[in-house]
């Protein structure tokens, strides 16, 4: 049965208003994914084939989607408003997720309200670590197998980050070929890993707590960063981990 949902998040970071309005205007990939920019106009097209429904730089970003192509979801709309903190030092942000979920409404909403956390803390290290230099961009799935609850937690003991190790502290992982990385663990708790290294963002997706694959993302801001060899090493790294599809 179709039913409305909304997550609403508010938080600062410290950078100017401008910034973040750049951050998630641009389509960059940096934080998020690559996609297309939106038409700076109200009424322009947004990215995704959705409508800029509110445009006032640097302060109101409003995008809506009535046709979202989703067996589950029919309406989504995405609403940030930024005000400026400190002289325009810092920036405080409102961001809205809304719309309709058609089916699973509880099982949908709970992915899309962890997943939210996420992506706000990823924009967060964007902004204060790599803004606004040039990203590669990787994202990838594991094979079947890691479509459960447990895959997490085996790709944590693949990285070689012990049980114990909380978001804020240094780590030394085992990345793709068996390269040991420098990083800062990021974010953590049961459904996503955040890593941060000198040059990019590592994200792992424990999707399988709603019946998908474990995901990885790269964010890669070196200048000689290459994005498909990064996704052929992760995916590499993940069918070492889960099995070979």
């Amino acid at each position: 049965m179709p039913q409305e949902f909304e997550i609403v998040r508010e938080f600062e970071v410290d950078v100017p208003p401008e910034k973040v309005w750049d951050a998630v205007t641009t389509g960059s990939g940096g934080y998020l994914w690559p996609m297309d920019p939106p038409e700076p106009r109200e009424g322009g097209r947004g990215p995704f084939g959705s409508t800029v429904t509110a445009w006032d730089p640097p302060h109101r970003y409003t995008s809506r989607s009535e046709d979202v192509g989703s067996p589950t979801q029919s309406l989504n709309q995405l609403d940030y408003t930024i005000e400026s903190r400190d002289e325009g030092r810092r920036a405080w942000v409102r961001y809205v997720h809304s719309g309709i979920f058609t089916d699973d409404w509880n099982n949908q909403y709970d992915g899309a309200s962890k997943h939210t956390n996420f992506y706000l803390h990823t924009l967060c290290e964007y902004l204060t670590h790599f803004a606004p230099r040039p990203v590669a961009f990787a994202q990838l799935n594991g094979p079947a197998a890691s479509a459960t609850p447990r895959a997490l937690a085996a790709a944590a003991r693949a990285l070689g980050l012990p049980d114990d190790a909380a978001a804020g502290t240094k780590a030394t992982v085992r990345g793709p070929g068996g390269r040991t990385l420098d990083a800062v663990l990021d974010y953590r708790n049961p459904y996503f890993i955040g890593l941060r290294t000198d040059h990019a963002l590592v994200r792992f997706f424990g999707r399988g707590h709603w019946g998908a694959p474990l995901g990885i993302s790269v964010h890669d801001f070196a200048p000689d960063a290459d994005a498909d060899a990064n996704g052929a090493a992760w995916q590499d790294w993940l069918n070492d981990v889960f099995g070979r599809p």
